[in-house]
């Protein structure tokens, strides 16, 4: 049994979700953007997690608001290779979204993902909304969705 464990990101995590994001490139991110992590690490974050399994950094995800803070945007979700398929990456994100269903502010809840894991999202009651095609990198199509499930 895996000692499982949810908890805010810090600074000196920065090294170990770059790896993740890296062990992920090219499969499910574009090489150009690790640029884009980087400035959202350092610019962006307003809730950001890393989820731990036996001490060990394996995921990491987001929030962000939008406004006025009636909407919650799912960022940046990035997940070990060896350790997806097991339900961590679920429970970073139902943790999520159980945060943002408990703020009576949230109209709302948005992801921004690619047609590579869009079906995740969608198994945890997304719906895609718009598509723009090479958005991210040639290749990496955006995929807008916005949440069903009750607020």
């Amino acid at each position: 049994m895996q000692n499982v464990g949810i908890r805010v990101y810090k600074v000196v995590d920065k090294p170990l979700v770059l790896h993740l994001l890296r062990l992920n490139t090219p499969t499910y991110f574009a090489p150009e953007e690790e640029k884009d992590l980087l400035h959202y690490l350092a610019h962006e974050v307003e809730e950001y997690y890393v989820l731990e399994c036996d001490g060990e950094v394996v995921g990491c995800g987001g929030v962000n608001y939008d406004q006025n803070r009636t909407i919650g945007k799912i960022s940046w979700d990035i997940l070990h290779p060896e350790h997806q398929g097991k339900g961590l990456g679920s429970l970073l994100l139902l943790y999520r979204i159980k945060n943002l269903r408990e703020q009576p502010q949230i109209k709302q809840i948005t992801v921004r993902t690619s047609q590579l894991v869009y079906l995740f999202y969608e198994k945890h009651g997304f719906q895609l909304r718009q598509i723009t095609r090479d958005y991210w990198s040639p290749g990496f199509d955006l995929y807008h969705m916005e949440y069903e499930g009750a607020l």
